[in-house]
Formats: structure tokens, sequence, C-alpha cells
């Protein structure tokens, strides 16, 4: 399928203006990282811990800053999570992250203390006369507080039948009314609950309009080391890109490309800081897949450059070079106009926790098609009117010259 016939489109004649834009958005970008201080981490390479809350309606992020930043956590970060971010009002739930140093179940009990300290104090349930929150009760203190009062009246040998109570009290609490009770008549049907014991746990319980879902922590050390082997990760794959390219192609082909893709990462980056997203695990992975998919496209341009330099072996290299673009210029709105769809799709459907990796693959796939013609390709033009060679030079493997050489023979 071919959306354009005979295109003629003088794409190098242009190039100045692809550079010129590149380094608009190159100078843009990095200006707001200095700015900002650098690259926003996320918690998987800076360290600290996750606390994930859950709303009895959406959440009121300006509130939970604000008691954030009166607590002196004003370098935590707030993120809202939902099925379908176009829909706001199903945002109920939240991903604190705050920076703790250490390791094991105590740094995971300080950072959930920390959150929780910090809400009941926001919300106005911090020890409410005396009461804990029933819904950030454990099964072992709601056994606890049940044996103590006996409501039931079952005498000294109650610990086992209140243990069993408890732990379908807080089942209900958790996998029927998603983690919030916002009246003890919701509990009524549980089995072993009478009207005494919804009256002890009114006594004795407050009720919040919130509760911590899960609880996850990432050590400092592990944080930069995760940092570091990203780096070396996408260095790799470059180095690995460049000795095929230069096997296949010529160095100038693989040396263009490698330059092609470093512009897009550092474009990529340049609107993170922009719009003020976090780099995490994920988003390395979007980064990764973009240097290959950027790659791939380019390889493809210069393989149909090197197929007609052996038929216009006398037009100029620019020539040949715009006639190879032109010729491919079909397959690369189908390729990167479908996958640009996909994860546009994905960037607008996709919630919360995938935003930062389909804006990164969004941002990747326009910029990495432009980076094919407008950057990659234009170093190599470049490179040959340095050399000068104003007519069309071979590019290819000594056994493609070899097999040149006896055809004009």
């Amino acid at each position: 399928m071919e959306f354009f016939h005979n295109v003629n489109m003088d794409w190098m004649g242009k190039a100045k203006y692809f550079v010129s834009l590149s380094l608009v958005l190159l100078a843009v970008g990095w200006i707001s990282i200095l700015h900002n201080g650098g690259l926003r981490y996320g918690i998987d390479f800076r360290g600290g811990t996750l606390v994930y809350v859950r709303f009895s309606g959406p959440a009121p992020v300006n509130q939970i800053r604000k008691g954030l930043q009166d607590a002196g956590l004003a370098n935590s970060s707030i993120q809202t999570i939902s099925d379908n971010v176009l829909n706001s009002g199903s945002q109920n739930d939240v991903v604190i992250g705050i920076e703790k140093t250490g390791q094991g179940d105590e740094a995971l009990d300080a950072g959930k203390q920390a959150i929780l300290d910090v809400l009941h104090k926001t919300f106005g349930t911090a020890n409410a006369a005396g009461k804990q929150d029933f819904n950030s009760i454990t099964v072992s203190g709601l056994a606890a507080y049940l044996t103590q009062k006996d409501p039931l009246i079952l005498g000294t040998n109650a610990g086992e039948r209140y243990n069993q109570l408890a732990q379908r009290l807080t089942d209900a609490r958790d996998k029927e009314h998603g983690g919030i009770v916002t009246n003890f008549d919701e509990l009524k049907n549980v089995d072993g609950v009478t009207s005494a014991v919804i009256g002890s746990l009114s006594n004795g319980f407050t009720l919040s309009n919130f509760t911590i879902r899960n609880v996850e922590i990432v050590g400092p050390k592990v944080g930069a080391q995760l940092r570091r082997q990203a780096i070396l990760a996408t260095l790799y794959a470059l180095a690995g890109m460049l000795l095929y390219i230069a096997f296949r192609f010529e160095w100038v082909y693989g040396a263009a490309a490698v330059i092609a893709v470093f512009h897009d990462v550092l474009i990529t980056l340049g609107l993170f800081s922009i719009f003020h997203f976090e780099i995490s695990l994920t988003v390395i992975a979007a980064l990764l897949t973009l240097v290959g998919y950027s790659m791939n496209d380019t390889i493809v341009i210069f393989d149909r450059v090197r197929e007609d330099l052996r038929l216009m072996r006398r037009e100029p290299f620019p020539e040949v070079v715009n006639k190879a673009i032109n010729q491919t210029l079909s397959r690369t709105i189908l390729t990167s106009g479908l996958t640009f769809l996909t994860v546009l799709v994905l960037f607008l459907m996709g919630g919360e926790v995938l935003r930062a990796f389909s804006f990164a693959m969004v941002v990747g796939v326009v910029v990495g098609t432009y980076s094919s013609f407008g950057i990659a390709a234009p170093i190599v033009v470049w490179w040959n009117k340095y050399r000068g060679q104003g007519t069309a030079v071979r590019a290819g493997s000594a056994a493609d010259k070899r097999v040149a050489a006896a055809a004009r023979r």
C-alpha cells in the first residue's frame, strides 16, 4: 500500500530547518533540566517508600500535599491512579512517595506510619476521642480489642473466636467495601457480628475516609544501582547498533544513526523535564524501545540509499538520499502513523501508572521518525560533501564494492 506516488520532495535542501528545530527542542529541554536541578527520578532510582492510599471519594490531592508540606515532607510525590484518566471522578487512589532510608520491615512500617500520621492530622481523624481508625486497624489489633472488650461475653477462652471474627471483619472491609467502611452498619451481615459487636466497634473506633492499600520500599543503594544499570543498558544497545551498521554499511552511517538516537533520547528527556514526568524503570524500558524503533527506521532509509547508489552512480549524492527517503515515505507513514495512534490511545486511556511510559513512547515515535530523515540522513550527506565527493558514492560492505567493480569491467 502506498499513500504517495512519485514524490519528489527535496529533504536535504530543508535539512537546515530540521537541525534548527532540533537545536531549539534540545535547548529548551535542557534549560528546563538545569533550571529544575536535574531530571526527576522516581522511587525506583532515588530510593524511598511508596504508600498506596485509597479514599472513599475523589482524592483531595491539594489537601494531601499541604499536609505533607506541614509535616516536613515537601519533597514527597503524589500521583493519582484511576482505570481511565479521562474519568477524573474515579481517581480515588493515590500513590505517595516519600524519601526514606533503611531496609526491611522497620522502614516499611516507618513509611506507612509517617503517611498515616499526616493523613490523620490532615483530615482530623488523629486519635479522635482516643479511638483508633477501623479502616487502618490490623487483624491482630482488632482481635486484641475485641478480646479485651468481649462484646459476645465469651469469657476467658474467647481469644480464638475473636481472632476469627476479626479476620472476617477485616475481610469484609477489604474485599466487600474496598478497604473503606463508612458506617459500622455495613458490617452487620458478617457472620458472628451482633448488635453488641457493632456497638463495641462504634465506641472504640472511628471511621476515616481513607485506607492504606499497600506499601513498597526501594533502598537508596538499590536505586543507585538501578540507575547505573539503566545507563549502561542504553549505552550497550547504542554501541552494538553502531558496530552492526558500521559493518553492514560504512562507519559514517553507523555514527549518523547513533547520533540520531542520542538526539531522540535527549529531546525526550528534555520534554520529561518540561512536563514534570519522573524517570522510572518503565520509562527506561520505553527509551530502549525507542532506540530500537528509531534505529530500524533509519536503517530502512540507509538500505534504500545503498540500493539506489547502484542505479544512480553518477547522480549527486543528496539526490540519491532524497529519492531514498521519498521511496520509503509511504512505509514510514504507515508504520509510524499506526504506532503513534496506538501509543496515543495508551497515553490517553492507559491510566496514570502508564502515563510516563506512554508519554515517552508518543514523543519517541514522533521524534524518532523525524530524526531518521532530518538528522541521520543529512549527517551522511554532509560527510560526503566534506570529503569532496559530490556524486553518488558506494555505501556498503567490501563484498558490495567488489561486485560493483566487476560490473564496471
